[in-house]
């Protein structure tokens, strides 16, 4: 039997663009409504819902639990023209299930 939740995040990043694997300093914690059964392997699945910058956001996600999951925006680099990391409010949306 599969579970699946919903939800919503208004997310920034005042922060450098993170470029050290593992460090999550920089990451904001979302608890699911319901916490999934222990045990449980769960995926989520982040997609941005506002264009309200006009550099690309990337999305980081880290620490997914049957819990809750980090996430972070983290702009993604352009060619030759690096980002920042820093980027205005957007909302995203994320999906979590069970596999």
């Amino acid at each position: 039997m599969s579970f699946i939740q919903t939800g919503k995040i208004d997310l920034n990043s005042d922060n450098a663009v993170e470029t050290n694997g593992g460090n999550t300093s920089t990451f904001t914690r979302v608890t699911f409504p319901t916490p999934f059964p222990a045990g449980s392997n769960v995926v989520v699945l982040p997609l941005t819902q506002t264009f309200n910058g006009p550099e690309t956001p990337g999305i980081r996600i880290h620490d997914v639990t049957n819990t809750g999951f980090l996430i972070r925006l983290n702009e993604v680099y352009a060619g030759a023209a690096k980002s920042d990391g820093k980027h205005t409010t957007e909302t995203i949306g994320w999906l979590a299930a069970t596999v």
